[in-house]
């Protein structure tokens, strides 16, 4: 059965649906490969898919051991080639993890190690870079 079910618009756009939640994701050609740059590029989602990726996966573990990392942030920069073939050379990823109690070491090691081996990092080219940066930091306690 399939995934993704997916309707070319023409003008280089597309109309993405996820077939088991009914959820739309409209693509267009970046500006400088002809398109209007409206909505995430195919490429956009390849990087895209490795940041969230890496903070599902890592949530995933760390709610094992009772870490909870909700509001943590991900800023992710796709960076293409220079030269032709154009595909991606590297993808930086940039956490901030914030928790409500630091993780010792051997934690915190083993989850970031989670990071980088996350299903979409290991499916991409090896000739991508993954340049993947790490924050940790622990939520302010709030006092009323």
């Amino acid at each position: 059965m399939p995934t993704i079910h997916i309707d070319y618009l023409g003008g280089l756009r597309t109309d993405c649906i996820h077939l088991q939640s009914g959820t739309h994701i409209n693509t267009d050609a970046p500006t400088d490969n002809q398109g209007r740059g409206e909505a995430f590029s195919p490429t956009d989602l390849v990087a895209n898919a490795l940041g969230t990726c890496i903070i599902t996966t890592m949530a995933i573990f760390a709610r094992r051991d009772g870490i909870e990392l909700a509001g943590s942030t991900l800023e992710v920069t796709k960076i293409m080639t220079a030269q032709p073939p154009r595909r991606i050379a590297r993808i930086e990823v940039d956490l901030v993890l914030h928790t409500d109690a630091m993780p010792d070491a051997e934690t915190r090691a083993r989850l970031e190690k989670i990071a980088h081996t996350c299903p979409v990092a290991i499916s991409l080219h090896p000739d991508i870079e993954q340049a993947v940066r790490i924050q940790w930091t622990e939520r302010a306690v709030t006092t009323e």
